[in-house]
């Protein structure tokens, strides 16, 4: 008998579909013939608490840490141990195994550990599949693989929760009990990921309330040219008050110029016209879909990777959507004609979009070399029916369509103007844009372009119809959204100030990974210590205290995202994860030895940050009752994605 393991039932059900004997349904898994499919759901084994490893841990001490387990351990997982009984039942039957888990780092791990786990000592194949229609199915288990090949992938994400577990554990016992000797009762939770998107929000908070507004002044002038008018503004010089970016700081120059300007003469000095052209924006990485959905739609980033998974595992609309790619194989382009035509005929919007799309143009898209375990998110080919999905699920999809839709469209071509006029001896400039060919532009948006600038010719005349000084005063920075603050964590190196760390991380793929950002962010609003207001991220008076009292390297991007960059080198057989383990327990001491109490009690004195909501709150307290209640070692085990 083969046995298949499947990371989640909607796959084993696929893989099932796809075979030729008739399935039938078994008590926790299915039966087709000479084959088994039988299913995790998500983790069913987690690492071990502290006291699994000792008992004196269930008390949480200082002079305890750090905790290093010497043998790691693993324990099932609540409500797992009957689908793991099912799966060891099975082993003993077995002939061959294939590992069925998502084409990811932790798809590979959360299988792999359970049939090893389970005792399984023989070959195993692997089965990668990133599209659940029949057909894609079928043509994935003609070319199964052997799972030795994915040794190194697999350990590069035993590392990474091990990792977790130890910085994790040992950081929020430490600053948990610090904070209690300063008079805080809850428990403080660090993670290697979590703890700096937290920094990148306090630190935003800190900007905004800091920030002191100046007042700034501009000049327009309105000229009239031989083919009509345009709006031209001054360009102020030294001698003149000016800021670093150029701005004027004293109302009186503009005010001076202004009076003299009616009527003037003067003209086009310098000239310059550039033709641009422009491809269409790629198909999405799930990161990048989160970024615009949040824009468009005011989605929140966990309600995005929610609605991919319905999309993918429910209605098997898209391929498999935790995917940190924007490119599509070569093969799948000989396809996209029928694929996206099938998907799209029935939705009156998408099929508008596909009957100005050329199937015969390739765009750059179409790129083996950028291809890794996973492509962009793309439709499979199912037809699209807005009236099965809910508003949001439809609004998605359609997001994902329209990306690879416009792959079959012209570039956008235009011209862009700018002019530079001399009047009484000063500078003015304008500038301006000329769609040529709209291309994929008319998908993206209904918007009305700005008015190009009139035809101009270099020396011609310009006089002064009108003109005005604004008064206008500098902004503070936003507060991040769900948008901007994915965005920030995908081009995280922005973010980092040494320079070497940060040409690093820009070869990396930012902080967390595209299965962790939406939950990161969803924990630290259910701890309470961030809250959404009108659709801002906000820091909580807890959530800034914890950053304040927390070693700076602890709060800031750089050791992270270096970390996942140490774990793409294990992943790709570069590295070794036992010498990044070494590493880590090394920093873990460094940063328990800055613990301080007088430290958290001044942050937690320090008035600022935004009020939790009443059920956050309410949350928090019941969380603390239970920490208080029993052993506190469970309650601070980080969790799948708790980072």
């Amino acid at each position: 008998m083969r046995l298949i393991v499947a990371e989640k039932p909607s796959l084993a059900r696929a893989i099932a579909d796809a075979l030729p004997a008739k399935t039938q349904r078994q008590d926790g898994y299915l039966e087709c013939g000479e084959t088994c499919i039988s299913w995790c759901v998500g983790h069913l084994l987690e690492q071990a608490p502290p006291d699994a490893y000792d008992a004196r841990y269930q008390q949480w001490r200082l002079d305890d840490l750090p905790i290093v387990p010497q043998q790691w351990q693993l324990i099932p997982r609540a409500k797992a141990r009957a689908q793991l009984a099912v799966i060891r039942k099975l082993l003993k039957r077995a002939d061959s195994v294939v590992h069925a888990g998502d084409p990811d780092r932790e798809g590979q791990l959360l299988v792999q550990q359970v049939i090893e786990r389970l005792g399984w000592r023989g070959p195993m194949a692997r089965l990668l599949i990133s599209d659940l229609n029949r057909p894609a199915v079928q043509q994935a288990l003609q070319r199964l693989e052997d799972n030795a090949r994915y040794q190194s992938l697999f350990e590069a994400a035993e590392a990474r929760s091990r990792a977790d577990w130890l910085y994790g554990i040992n950081l929020s016992r430490a600053w948990t009990l610090t904070g209690r000797q300063a008079g805080y009762s809850g428990v403080l939770s660090v993670g290697r990921v979590q703890t700096p998107v937290l920094g990148l929000i306090v630190r935003r908070d800190l900007e905004i309330e800091g920030f002191v507004s100046r007042p700034f002044y501009t000049l327009w002038a309105d000229l009239g040219v031989e083919h009509g008018t345009l709006r031209a503004w001054w360009q102020p010089q030294p001698p003149h008050p000016l800021d670093d970016q150029g701005r004027l700081l004293a109302r009186e120059p503009a005010e001076a110029l202004a009076s003299r300007l009616p009527t003037a003469e003067g003209h086009l000095s310098a000239l310059q016209s550039k033709k641009k052209s422009q491809s269409a924006p790629l198909p999405y990485s799930l990161s990048a879909l989160q970024v615009d959905a949040a824009r468009r739609y005011k989605l929140p980033a966990k309600r995005v990777l929610d609605i991919c998974q319905t999309l993918y595992e429910r209605h098997q609309l898209i391929t498999y959507p935790r995917s940190d790619c924007r490119y599509l194989p070569e093969g799948h382009f000989a396809a996209a004609r029928q694929t996206l035509s099938t998907a799209c005929a029935s939705d009156d919007t998408l099929a508008g979009w596909l009957r100005g799309a050329d199937f015969n143009r390739r765009s750059r898209a179409w790129n083996d070399k950028q291809v890794g375990a996973h492509h962009a998110l793309a439709p499979t080919g199912r037809p699209f029916d807005a009236a099965r999905l809910s508003n949001d699920e439809a609004n998605v999809f359609r997001l994902i369509a329209r990306n690879v839709l416009a792959q079959f469209y012209p570039p956008l071509e235009t011209r862009d103007v700018k002019a530079e006029f001399s009047i009484l001896g000063e500078c003015f400039r304008a500038q301006g844009q000329e769609v040529l060919v709209r291309g994929w532009k008319p998908l993206f948006t209904t918007r009305d372009e700005a008015p190009a600038l009139p035809a101009l010719r270099e020396g011609e005349t310009a006089r002064v119809q009108a003109c005005a000084v604004e008064d206008r005063q500098t902004r503070p920075p936003e507060p991040f959204s769900d948008a901007s603050l994915i965005k920030a964590m995908m081009n995280i190196a922005r973010y980092v100030d040494d320079d070497a760390v940060r040409r690093t991380l820009r070869d990396t793929d930012g902080l967390g990974t595209e299965a962790t950002r939406a939950g990161i962010l969803e924990t630290l609003i259910t701890r309470g210590y961030v809250i959404r207001q009108q659709g801002a991220l906000r820091a909580t008076r807890t959530g800034r205290a914890l950053i304040q009292a927390l070693p700076d390297t602890a709060t800031r991007p750089e050791r992270t995202a270096l970390w996942e960059q140490r774990l793409a080198e294990i992943a790709e057989g570069n590295a070794d994860a036992t010498a990044f383990l070494d590493t880590l327990v090394g920093d873990v001491h460094q940063l328990l030895s800055q613990a301080d109490a007088e430290r958290m009690r001044q942050a937690l004195a320090t008035p600022g940050g935004a009020e939790p909501s009443r059920p956050t709150r309410g949350k928090s307290n019941t969380a603390r009752r239970r920490t208080k209640k029993r052993a506190s070692s469970r309650r601070s085990t980080p969790k799948k994605g708790d980072t």
